[in-house]
C-alpha cells in the first residue's frame, strides 16, 4: 500500500514568537511542510478542526502562561485527532527530574527537548514524518481496510500467531454459522471445523510452518455439515517470524446443500420402489408430486448456488479492480460525486477505452467524412448489392515479367532511382518510372539485402525474390494509390525508422524482418475501396471477416495464403516452428495495426505505455543503472508490439512529411481513389461514406489540412519524441503552409493555377 504523499501540515501552538517557534517555523519550511503559527489557547481547538493537521507542536516551557496538558487533553477529545501526533516542548532543566508520564497520560505522543537551532528543529520534523506520522498513516489506513473487510462478500479470519481468533469477518460468522463476536478470543482448536479435526489441524500447521499455503475443507456449525472451501495464509512479521494467520473461504454452500437434496430424493425414490407392490396407486400419485416437488427444488438451488458462484468470482483484469475501487467509493460520496462516478463507470465499461469519441464537426465537413470515413466499420450492409473484389483468385506471376535474376542485374536506370533510398528524400515516384510500375521488388531485392533479411530467414535471393514477385503481382496497378508503389514507399518509410538510433537499441532482428515483410505485404489486393464500402456494399470479404478490420485482415491472410502455397517463393520453410510462429504473429499484428479504427487506441496506448514513462526515466539517466532501466523498460514484448505498431502506422501515412512534390502527388492519388468510390457509391445507390470527396466540388488542400490536423500532427509529434525526426516534421510543416496557402487562395486543386507569361 503507498501511504499519503501530500503536503503535512504543522500546528505550532507557542504564546509568543521567541527562537524556539521560529525554529520550527523555518524547519517547516526546509522540510516543504505547510505550517500554522496560532498564540491564543482558545483559537487552537477550532484551527484543528478545521485544518486537523498532521502534528501538532504545543509550549509546555511555562504552564502559567498556557496550559499545555488541558489543551492537549481538549484536542484528544476530538474524534479528528485520533491519527495525530502531539509534541510537547519542554525546558532543559525538566529533562532530567521530571517523567514524561504526565506528558502520556495527558494525550502527548512525546516531548521535544526545547532546542531552537534550524537543524535541531528539522531533525526532529523528519524524525516524526518517518516515524510516527507514517505509524499513523497506517493505522488511518486500516480503517479502511477493515472496512473492506466488513463489506467483503468473502469470509475472512485472522489468527496471531499463538492461534488465538483476532478478528473474523460479518461474512466468516454467517458462514460458519456464529453470532456476532462470538469467534473473537477464542483458541483455534476450540472451534469445530472437521470430524477429524486434530489430524486436519496436524497437516495445517506442518503446512504453514513451511511458511506455505495450506488449502482444505472446513465444515459450518449450522446443522447442515455444509463444506466450505478454505485457504490459511501465513503472513510473516518482525524477525521473520509467522505472525498472524489468515483463513479465506469462498462461499459454495448452495452448491453443497443441492447435493444434499438430491441425495435425499435419490433415497426416497429407491425406497418407493421396493415397497410400492404394497402401495395403490392413488397414493403412487401422491408421492410422484411430492418428487416433482423435491426436484425442483433440486433445480433451484443448483440455479442459486451457480449464480452464488457466479458473484464470487475474482476477475483479476486491472480494469476489473479500477470498476470495484470506484463502486465502493460511491456507497459514501455525496449524489453529485455518485453520478460523475455512474459516468465514469460507463466509459470504463466501453470497450474502447483509448479510443476518442468525436462530436459533431459542422464547421470541418472535411475531418468528419474523413473520421467517419475511414475510422467506421460502415455496419450499414444493404442486401441485394454485393460488391465482388476484382480479384477472387490470386494472381499469378506472368511468364513475360522479366524480373532481376539479382541485385547486380538490375538495369542501370533503376539502380540509378534507388541510389539514396537510405535517405528520406528518396523518389519513389522516379523508381515506379524506372520501373513500369513494379518498384517494389526492386526496392524489396535492395532493403531486404541491407538487413540480412535472407540470413535471418535462411531462404535465398531466389527465393525471396520470387516472393516479392508475386506479392506486386496481387496488388492492383490500376489503384491510383493502393498499389505497389505505395507498398514499396510504406517499405522505404519502415526501413528509414528501423535505422533510427533508439529503434535499433530497442528492437531485435525478428522485429526488423517482421517490419519489413509487413510493410511489403500490407496493402496487398487492395481494391481501392474502404472498409465502409465494402461492408455496405455486402462483399465477400465483409461476410468473411463479419465487418471487423475486412481489408486488414484479407491482406495479412492472403499474403500468407501466396507465401506457402508453393515452394518456390515460400520464404518462411527454412525457419524453426517457434520463430515462424513468433514472426507471423508480429506481421499479423502489424498488418491489423494498418486499420484506421484503432487509430487513436494505438497513439494513446503508446504514449501511455512508453512516450510518459520514458520522459519519466530519462529526466535523472546519468547513471548506468537509469540508462539500463530505460533499456529494460522498452524491451518489454508488450512495449515492442506499441513501438512496431506505431512504426508501421507511421510509415503507413508519411506522405504529409514527404517533401513537397511527393506529398503534392500522393494526395492527388488518394483524393483520386475516393472520388472514384464516390462515384460508384452514388452510380450503384449505396451510401455515400465520404460526401465531401466529390470531384466536381472537393477541395484537395482543405482535405489534406483536415487529415494532417486530426490524424498526421500529434501522431508525428508523439513519433518524433521517442524517434528523433527532425527532418520529416519540418517537411510537415512547410507542406501544412502550403495546403494552407492553397485553401486561402480557395483553390480546390493539388497544384496552383500555372502563372501566366
Amino acid at each position: 500500500m503507498k501511504f499519503q504523499t501530500d503536503q503535512l501540515q504543522v500546528l505550532l501552538v507557542f504564546t509568543k514568537e521567541d527562537n524556539q517557534c521560529n525554529g520550527f517555523c523555518r524547519a517547516c519550511e526546509k522540510a516543504g511542510f505547510k505550517c500554522t503559527v496560532t498564540k491564543e489557547a482558545q483559537a487552537v481547538l477550532a484551527c484543528f478542526l478545521a485544518k486537523q493537521h498532521d502534528i501538532i507542536i504545543i509550549d509546555h516551557r511555562s504552564p502559567r502562561q498556557l496550559d499545555a496538558e488541558a489543551l492537549c487533553r481538549s484536542i484528544r477529545s476530538s474524534k479528528f485527532s485520533e491519527n495525530t501526533v502531539i509534541i510537547g516542548v519542554v525546558r532543559r532543566a525538566d529533562r532530567e527530574d521530571s517523567s514524561v508520564m504526565a506528558l502520556i497520560a495527558a494525550g502527548f505522543t512525546r516531548r521535544y527537548v526545547e532546542n531552537p537551532s534550524l537543524m535541531a528543529c528539522y531533525n526532529e520534523l523528519l524524525q516524526l514524518e518517518y516515524g510516527e506520522v507514517r505509524s499513523q498513516l497506517k493505522l488511518r489506513a486500516c480503517d479502511s481496510i477493515f472496512t473492506a473487510l466488513e463489506k467483503s462478500q468473502e469470509a475472512v479470519e485472522i489468527i496471531s500467531e499463538d492461534h488465538i481468533i483476532q478478528y473474523a469477518n460479518p461474512a466468516f460468522e454467517t458462514t460458519m454459522g456464529y453470532a456476532s463476536g462470538e469467534l473473537i478470543g477464542k483458541k483455534f482448536a476450540e472451534v469445530p471445523i472437521n470430524e477429524k479435526k486434530a489430524d486436519l489441524l496436524d497437516t495445517i500447521n506442518s503446512c504453514i510452518r513451511m511458511g506455505k499455503e495450506w488449502q482444505g475443507i472446513y465444515y459450518a456449525q449450522n446443522g447442515d455439515n455444509v463444506q466450505q472451501n478454505v485457504k490459511i495464509i501465513p503472513v510473516t512479521g518482525q524477525g521473520g517470524k509467522i505472525r498472524h494467520y489468515v483463513s479465506i473461504i469462498r462461499v459454495c454452500s448452495g452448491n453443497n446443500k443441492a447435493e444434499k437434496i438430491t441425495e435425499c430424493v435419490q433415497s426416497d425414490t429407491h425406497t418407493d420402489n421396493q415397497l410400492g407392490k404394497h402401495k395403490d396407486k392413488r397414493k403412487s400419485s401422491l408421492d410422484i408430486r411430492a418428487g416433482g416437488a423435491r426436484a425442483s427444488e433440486v433445480t433451484s438451488q443448483r440455479r442459486h448456488s451457480s449464480m452464488a458462484r457466479i458473484h464470487s468470482m475474482t476477475i483479476e483484469a486491472p480494469i476489473t479492480k479500477v470498476i470495484s475501487i470506484i463502486n465502493a467509493a460511491q456507497e459514501n460520496s455525496p449524489t453529485p460525486v455518485t453520478e460523475a462516478l455512474d459516468r465514469v463507470l460507463e466509459i470504463l465499461r466501453a470497450t474502447e477505452l483509448y479510443s476518442p469519441q468525436f462530436g459533431a464537426k459542422d464547421d470541418d465537413p472535411h475531418a468528419s467524412d474523413l473520421v467517419g470515413g475511414l475510422m467506421s466499420d460502415g455496419l450499414r450492409r444493404l442486401s441485394g448489392n454485393e460488391y465482388v473484389l476484382s480479384t477472387k483468385n490470386p494472381q499469378q506471376v506472368p511468364s513475360s515479367l522479366i524480373a532481376p535474376i539479382c541485385l547486380h542485374d538490375v538495369p542501370p536506370r533503376v539502380a540509378r532511382a534507388m541510389e539514396n533510398e537510405e535517405y528520406w528524400d528518396f523518389n519513389i515516384f522516379e523508381l515506379e518510372a524506372a520501373t513500369q510500375k513494379r518498384p517494389l521488388i526492386y526496392l524489396g531485392l535492395k532493403i531486404f539485402a541491407r538487413f540480412g533479411i535472407c540470413e535471418f530467414l535462411n531462404c535465398s535471393e531466389t527465393t525471396l525474390r520470387s516472393w516479392l514477385q508475386i506479392i506486386e503481382a496481387n496488388y492492383h496497378s490500376s489503384n491510383p494509390y493502393h498499389n505497389s508503389t505505395h507498398a514499396a514507399d510504406v517499405l522505404h518509410a519502415t526501413a528509414y525508422f528501423l535505422c533510427r538510433e533508439r529503434i535499433k537499441q530497442t528492437l531485435d532482428p525478428l522485429d526488423e524482418a517482421a517490419a519489413l515483410i509487413a510493410a511489403t505485404i500490407h496493402d496487398v489486393d487492395h481494391p481501392g475501396r474502404t472498409n465502409s464500402f465494402l461492408c455496405n456494399a455486402g462483399s465477400e470479404l465483409a461476410i468473411l471477416y463479419n465487418d471487423i478490420a475486412v481489408l486488414e485482415s484479407h491482406h495479412a491472410a492472403l499474403a500468407f495464403q501466396l507465401t506457402t502455397r508453393e515452394g518456390q517463393c515460400n520464404i518462411f520453410k527454412n525457419m524453426e516452428r517457434n520463430d515462424y510462429r513468433a514472426l507471423r504473429q508480429a506481421v499479423i499484428d502489424m498488418v491489423l495495426a494498418t486499420e484506421m479504427t484503432k487509430h487513436f487506441e494505438h497513439v494513446n496506448k503508446f504514449v501511455n505505455s512508453v512516450t510518459k514513462p520514458l520522459a519519466a526515466l530519462e529526466e535523472n539517466k546519468e547513471t548506468d543503472e537509469e540508462q539500463e532501466a530505460i533499456h529494460t523498460m522498452l524491451r518489454t514484448p508488450e512495449n515492442r508490439t506499441l513501438i512496431k505498431r506505431m512504426l508501421i502506422k507511421c510509415a503507413d501515412v508519411s506522405n504529409p512529411c514527404r517533401p513537397l512534390e511527393q506529398c503534392i502527388e500522393w494526395a492527388a492519388r488518394i483524393s483520386e481513389e475516393y472520388f472514384s468510390q464516390t462515384d460508384e457509391e452514388k452510380r450503384r445507390d449505396l451510401p455515400v461514406v465520404m460526401p465531401v470527396f466529390d470531384r466536381n466540388t472537393c477541395s484537395i488542400p482543405r482535405s489534406q489540412i483536415s487529415f494532417i490536423d486530426y490524424f498526421i500532427t500529434g501522431m508525428f509529434d508523439v513519433w518524433d519524441a521517442f524517434v528523433d525526426l527532425p527532418e520529416l516534421l519540418q517537411h510537415l510543416d512547410s507542406n501544412f503552409k502550403y495546403w494552407k496557402d492553397l485553401d486561402e487562395r480557395q483553390l480546390r486543386s493539388p497544384w496552383p493555377p500555372a502563372e501566366s507569361e
